[in-house]
């Protein structure tokens, strides 16, 4: 019998069951656990496990460039910030929404930070999610049109339940890029979320873009429903420089 139920959970797929039920049924046993609380405790383990599986590999295809959580985002050192509003981006409702959250302010206070935080909840509850600098995404786009996959790119950029748009305005756009970056926008409005950082005012696209057509168009999409943060202060990275360098002089 052992081996049957072995086999059974195989053609399933169910194989922490299958490694396990022994000794869990063993115990049961000797603990005198009731039957419903056994088929509990061997159906906990196998999603458990799946869900472990699942959020791997979602970690695996959003390509976020690092992990960082909500709680090491330094809120005391930040005060432009509404914490409370960030953290209720925590709960995703906004994903639910089709809302896009968009983080504007200078380099270096924490823009990426953030939007990878939010990232990282969204695939722990499982939800698909896609990181990609503004620049990479025209690049992409730019090479799947010479090669005739524009469209089949476009779909892949459109399927994720949460699409992070990274430093949006650190390089002015080429000719023709702003389609591109438009046509991703637009085939997302009102269907998934967007999370969008950039160290630009949103009056300052139509110069980023190099058409104030389509920037507008662009972003009357995005800031229709929309959720707006704007970050002040002085770029983390140049505060620890120059705290190194004070400690450096002082010892």
């Amino acid at each position: 019998m052992n081996n049957r139920i072995k086999e059974y959970c195989q053609k399933l797929n169910l194989s922490v069951i299958a490694d396990q039920w022994s000794t869990l049924a063993d115990q049961a046993a000797k603990d005198n656990v009731p039957y419903s609380s056994f088929l509990f405790s061997l159906l906990e383990a196998e999603v458990i496990e799946k869900q472990a599986r699942a959020t791997k590999t979602l970690l695996k295809l959003s390509k976020l460039p690092f992990k960082k959580t909500i709680d090491e985002f330094h809120f005391d050192v930040q005060p432009s910030i509404d914490e409370r509003r960030v953290r209720e981006l925590m709960t995703l409702s906004f994903i639910k929404n089709k809302e896009n959250p968009i983080f504007l302010g200078p380099p270096g206070i924490g823009k990426t930070h953030l939007a990878v935080s939010i990232g990282l909840e969204a695939i722990s509850k499982g939800y698909k999610t896609y990181f990609i600098s503004a620049h990479d995404l025209i690049i992409q786009l730019r090479k799947a049109d010479t090669e005739g996959k524009l469209e089949k790119k476009l779909r892949s950029f459109v399927k994720p339940s949460l699409l992070i748009i990274d430093e949006m305005g650190y390089m002015k756009l080429g000719s023709g890029d702003a389609h591109f970056l438009f046509q991703v926008i637009a085939r997302r409005y009102e269907q998934g979320s967007i999370i969008l950082t950039s160290n630009k005012s949103f009056g300052e696209w139509g110069d980023i873009i190099g058409d104030s057509v389509i920037a507008t168009a662009m972003l009357d999409r995005l800031l229709h429903h929309s959720r707006i943060f704007n970050l002040k202060g002085e770029s983390y990275r140049l505060k620890e420089k120059r705290n190194k360098d004070k400690q450096q002089t002082d010892s």
